[in-house]
């Protein structure tokens, strides 16, 4: 015959609390246990989202771990559920000016799904490599990268069993789960909506040349001017800085003896310094004589001084959309691949001569 089950007993709270402190030692979950007067699991379920425990015996441990002043040990933790519940972060301090807002609005979705960040980053997206060898040391579940990554580095992930998304990075040809803003289209998009205006003559600040995010603005503005038949843009590089944007006009003007009829900027930083430039220093009549635009829209182009023409991210449902995903393939196995790309909004500033859109939307 079966005997019946004895309920643990509760111990004194002070008591069991001046014994730790003698015996100079951390508290652990068997203590809790201990003075709930409950088994060590149902203090485990307690502290694991979604665990089904009673409210009786949630309030006796809760009570119990706040007298004990106890924190999980997460470390312990992963060890027994094999999830260590931290995502790598992984990007480049070359940034971008959507990529603060971006890593505030990830590490927010991740937080909410009871997930840590550990973050990851590099002087410049070429050294990705030598970034990676590093997060292979760590007991990720998951990692969300902002940068390019070659065929052999996406293929390790997949060797390693290690969920993956490519954050705002267009990996062409390759089957990789992303979310992305296309950089190409954007740079498009404004090119063919100042052309529609009647711009002609045009000029592009780029930003760094190593930047794959300048590189597919810039190639997208050049591929849809050529497209409309229109003269090849002055091009000039820099960073993705105020001073660039102030000494790509500078460079501009000099080489073509003239401003152009509009500048396209790689971000909106750019544009303030050409901008500023324009008006201040050469006297340039912005938008009446020449027409400046942007990307990113962060606050301050906003702002009346400046109120920039420019595309605007969606980063929040970005951010949301990258870590939906990410979990989902952390939680399950066989999750095919999947691209989803969000359309900008364009930011009509006082910066630009435009037309309406939908008089740009019938002419394009």
């Amino acid at each position: 015959m079966r005997k019946p089950k004895i309920p643990p007993q509760e111990v004194n709270l002070a008591e069991h609390k001046a014994a730790i402190q003698r015996e100079e030692r951390r508290v652990t979950s068997y203590d809790v246990a201990m003075v709930a007067g409950v088994s060590q699991s149902a203090v485990s379920r307690c502290f694991k989202p979604g665990a089904s425990v009673s409210k009786s015996t949630y309030a006796r441990v809760m009570k119990a771990a706040a007298g004990l002043d106890y924190i999980p040990n997460a470390a312990a933790r992963s060890l027994i559920t094999r999830r260590s519940n931290m995502v790598a972060v992984v990007l480049s301090q070359l940034a971008n000016q959507h990529l603060p807002a971006a890593l505030a609005e990830l590490s927010q979705q991740l937080t909410r799904r009871g997930k840590r960040v550990l973050l990851f980053t590099m002087q410049q997206e070429a050294d990705i490599g030598h970034v990676l060898a590093d997060v292979w040391q760590y007991q990720v579940d998951g990692a969300i990268v902002v940068a390019a990554l070659s065929d052999e580095q996406v293929q390790e992930f997949e060797r390693r069993r290690l969920p993956l998304v490519v954050f705002n990075r267009n990996l062409r040809n390759r089957t990789v789960t992303s979310v992305l803003c296309d950089q190409y289209e954007c740079g498009s998009l404004l090119a063919a909506r100042l052309a529609t205006a009647g711009h002609r003559h045009f000029g592009i600040i780029a930003g760094p040349a190593e930047s794959v995010v300048a590189a597919e603005r810039r190639d997208g503005a050049c591929d849809r001017l050529r497209e409309l038949g229109l003269p090849a843009p002055v091009v000039v590089t820099g960073g993705f800085d105020y001073a660039s944007g102030a000494q790509g006009l500078r460079d501009i003007v000099a080489r073509l003896g003239r401003h152009p009829d509009a500048i396209i900027c790689g971000n909106d930083l750019l544009a303030l310094g050409c901008l500023d430039v324009a008006r201040h220093e050469l006297r340039i009549d912005v938008p009446g004589r020449m027409s400046v635009a942007g990307f990113d829209a962060p606050e301050p182009s906003t702002w009346p001084g400046h109120d920039l023409t420019t595309l605007r991210q969606p980063i929040h449902a970005m951010a949301l959309a990258a870590v939906d995903m990410l979990v989902t393939m952390m939680d399950s196995t066989g999750q095919l691949a999947e691209k989803r790309t969000f359309a900008p909004q364009f930011v009509d500033g006082t910066t630009a001569r435009l037309v309406p859109l939908e008089e740009a939307t019938l002419a394009a």
